[in-house]
């Protein structure tokens, strides 16, 4: 079974209003965001499949607001992201296609980008997992050699909103500045360091991390 389809599975799709509650909706074609009860403020937790699911979702959402943060989504951020679908994630084909779906359903939907970050954040706890989000954002609007100034206004406001120091900025900034074109997406190891990973680990361990 497709692990996203799990997560939908386990349950998650009424716990979540706002912009990932949309997301689930326009993903799996039902609406789940109106009129149903937080359970955040509950103090409801995630189990494996459900966080899962919301890392996919925020994540893909995100990438999409940052992808079209100067008027178009160009082919460098497309094979950037598509990279990170492959290399990464390693999804299996059901689950790269409902990637690509719900990143194609949030370039245009009435959300921010911050209104994501700050669903994510309160419900995904690990600091690293944020910071992880936070370099794929830099590593999008790097992804053509230059940083446009909508998306270097989106990278400095909002670590605020994902809970990061804002100083994250400065770091990733010399980081990625230093880069050529065409070469914010080569390295992929910063990703496997997050997670305490090797870069050879077996599909279900990296999923597990």
């Amino acid at each position: 079974m497709s692990w996203l389809g799990a997560g939908i599975g386990a349950g998650i799709g009424m716990m979540f209003g706002g912009p990932i509650g949309a997301a689930l909706g326009a993903w799996v074609g039902g609406s789940f965001g109106s009129g149903l009860k937080k359970l955040s403020e509950a103090g409801v937790t995630l189990n494996r499949d459900g966080a899962q699911t919301v890392f996919i979702v925020a994540l893909f959402s995100m990438l999409a607001k940052m992808a079209k943060a100067d008027g178009q989504v160009s082919k460098a951020e497309v094979q950037l992201i598509d990279d990170f679908i492959n290399n990464n994630l390693r999804l299996n084909a059901e689950d790269r296609k409902q990637a690509i779906k719900i990143f194609q359903n949030a370039k245009d939907d009435n959300f921010s980008i911050y209104d994501y970050a700050n669903q994510y954040r309160q419900w995904i706890r690990n600091q690293a997992m944020r910071e992880m989000v936070y370099r794929l954002l830099f590593a999008v609007a790097y992804a053509d050699g230059e940083l446009h100034p909508a998306e270097e206004q989106i990278l400095r406001k909002i670590p605020e909103a994902l809970g990061l120091h804002g100083s994250i900025f400065t770091a990733m900034h010399n980081e990625f500045g230093h880069r050529g074109p065409g070469t914010s997406g080569s390295s992929l190891q910063a990703h496997y360091d997050v997670l305490e990973v090797s870069s050879d680990v077996s599909d279900r361990e990296l999923k597990l991390a």
